[in-house]
C-alpha cells in the first residue's frame, strides 16, 4: 500500500512541475497563469501528502527481504495481516509457512515431505484409483489337513513319479508263499488262520493247512465261507496291500531279492479277502482304488502308509493327495503295526451306508463264487475241446478259452489247473476274470 502511494505521490510531483513551468512560461509572455500556477501548487502539495502517506504505511524493501530468507520472522509481518488487503505478489513467498500440511487418511500413500520455503506438491483429491485394496493372500494349501500318525508318516514318504515297469515278475520277489517266519507253515496259511474264524485245518498237515474257516471280508464286509479244494480255494485270496508291481515301480526295483521276498511274504502288507475284489484291485494304490466298504478305506490306506513307510517306498502325487483327502474324515488314524495287521474291523461310523448282508449257507447249497455261471451247454467260443480230468475242471488250451467257459482262477499251490497254463504276470494266480 505504501509503496503505491510514494508512486501516486511521484507521478503528482511530475506532473506539478510540469504544471509550474507552464505557468512560468505563461507569466512571462505576460498572460494570465494565476490558475495555472494554483494547480501546480495543488499538485505539489497532494504530491507530498502522498510520499508522507507512503513512508507511514510502506513496508521497507530491507524487511521484505528479510521475510523472504528467514521464515522465522513471518509472525511480525503477518500481525497486521488482518486488517490490510491480500499481499502483494513480492510477499507470496512466506505464505507456505502458515499452510497447514493436509491430514492423510490411513488408507492413502505416506505423505511427500515438505520442504520449507517451497511450495508443496498438490494433494490429489482422493479417488477410488488412490486407495489401495488389501486383497488376503491365501497360504498356500499343504498336502492335507488330517491329523494323526498315518497323517504324518504320510508326509514323511518321497512324492515321486512312477518308474518304470520294466523288468518286474512275480519271480522277482522270490518263491510265492515262502516260510520266511521259518515257522514250518507257507505264509498263506499263516495269514488263513489269522484272519479267519472257526477254522479247522487238515489232518497230518502239522495245524498248518486251514481246511475249513469263515472270513469276513474287510473290503466288502460280506461273510465268505472258506473250504479247500479245487473249486473253492479262489473264493479266499490273500492281498499284498501294497501290491508287488506297485512297490516295483514305487523303489522295489532297487531292492536285494531277499528283500523282496521277505516284503512279498510281510504279514503287515498281507489281508485275507474276497478273490473277487483282490482281483479287482490290481496294482491300484489308494489314488486309483478304494475297498467298497467305506468303514474300512481309513484303516486301508492307513496300512498301505505304514508298509512304505517300513520299506522306504515312495508315494506318487494323486496317491498322496487321495490318501490325505481320506485321511480327514478320520482325524487320529493310527498306523498298523506287525502285532496289530489282522483284518481291522470296519468303523461304523465312517460308514454311512448300511452294512452288506453276510451270504447265507445250508449243508447241500453254496453260492458260486464265480462271476460267471458255468454252462450247462457245450461252449460256443471257438476254443479247443477240453481235456477231462477226472475231478477237475475241463482243461483247455489256454486261459483265454477256459475263461470263455466259465472255468478260473487258479491258485498256484492249492489248484492242479494252475500248472496246466500260463501264469503270465506272476502273481501265483492264473486264469483270473479282468
Amino acid at each position: 500500500m505504501g509503496t503505491a502511494l510514494v508512486v501516486i505521490g511521484t507521478f503528482a510531483l511530475l506532473a506539478a512541475v510540469v504544471v509550474g513551468a507552464a505557468a512560468v512560461v505563461l507569466r512571462l509572455r505576460h498572460r494570465p497563469a494565476r490558475r495555472t500556477g494554483w494547480t501546480a501548487a495543488g499538485l505539489t502539495g497532494a504530491a507530498l501528502a502522498l510520499f508522507i502517506a507512503g513512508s507511514a504505511v510502506g513496508l521497507p524493501p530491507t524487511t521484505t527481504t528479510a521475510a523472504s530468507d528467514q521464515p522465522t520472522t513471518t509472525p511480525t509481518a503477518t500481525s497486521t495481516a488482518p486488517t490490510s488487503p491480500p499481499p502483494s505478489p513480492t510477499t507470496a513467498t512466506v505464505a507456505p509457512a502458515a499452510t497447514p500440511i493436509p491430514t492423510v487418511t490411513p488408507t492413502t500413500a505416506p505423505p511427500t515431505a515438505v520442504v520449507v520455503g517451497t511450495t508443496p506438491p498438490p494433494v490429489p483429491a482422493p479417488t477410488a484409483t488412490t486407495t489401495p485394496v488389501v486383497v488376503p493372500v491365501p497360504a498356500r494349501a499343504t498336502a492335507h489337513t488330517a491329523t494323526g500318525p498315518a497323517a504324518t508318516a504320510l508326509l514323511a514318504l518321497a512324492v515321486k513319479g512312477r518308474a518304470a515297469k520294466t523288468g518286474y515278475s512275480r519271480d522277482a520277489f522270490g518263491l510265492a508263499w515262502a516260510d520266511v517266519d521259518q515257522n514250518g507253515c507257507d505264509t498263506r496259511d499263516d495269514v488263513l488262520r489269522r484272519d479267519l474264524t472257526a477254522t479247522t485245518v487238515t489232518a497230518g498237515s502239522g495245524g498248518c493247512e486251514v481246511a475249513t474257516g469263515t472270513l469276513i471280508d474287510p473290503y466288502s464286509g460280506t461273510a465268505i465261507p472258506f473250504t479247500r479244494g479245487v473249486d473253492t480255494s479262489a473264493d479266499v485270496q490273500i492281498d499284498h496291500v501294497v501290491a508287488l508291481s506297485n512297490a516295483w515301480q514305487t523303489g522295489a526295483f532297487a531292492w536285494t531279492p531277499d528283500t523282496r521276498e521277505q516284503f512279498a511274504n510281510d504279514p503287515l502288507n498281507l489281508l485275507a479277502v474276497q478273490g473277487r475284489l483282490n482281483s479287482q484291485k490290481g496294482d491300484g494304490d489308494s489314488a486309483t482304488w478304494l475297498p467298497p466298504t467305506t468303514g474300512i478305506r481309513c484303516a486301508h490306506v492307513a496300512r498301505q502308509v505304514a508298509v512304505k513307510t517300513k520299506y522306504q517306498l515312495w508315494a506318487t502325487a494323486p496317491e498322496q493327495a487321495a490318501t490325505a483327502r481320506l485321511l480327514t474324515g478320520c482325524p487320529g488314524q493310527t498306523l498298523p503295526t506287525q502285532a496289530t495287521s489282522a483284518v481291522p474291523a470296519p468303523d461304523p461310523s465312517t460308514d454311512p451306508a448300511p452294512p452288506a448282508a453276510p451270504v447265507t449257507t445250508s449243508p447241500t447249497h453254496r453260492p458260486s463264487p464265480r462271476p460267471t455261471p458255468r454252462p450247462t451247454a457245450e461252449p460256443t467260443s471257438p476254443a479247443p475241446e477240453p481235456v477231462q480230468s477226472v475231478g477237475l475242471d475241463p482243461r483247455f488250451g489256454t486261459c483265454k478259452a477256459a475263461i470263455a467257459a466259465g472255468y478260473g482262477p487258479y491258485t498256484q499251490g492249492v489248484d492242479p489247473e494252475y500248472d496246466w497254463y500260463r501264469d503270465s504276470d506272476h502273481d501265483g494266480i492264473d486264469c483270473e476274470h479282468r
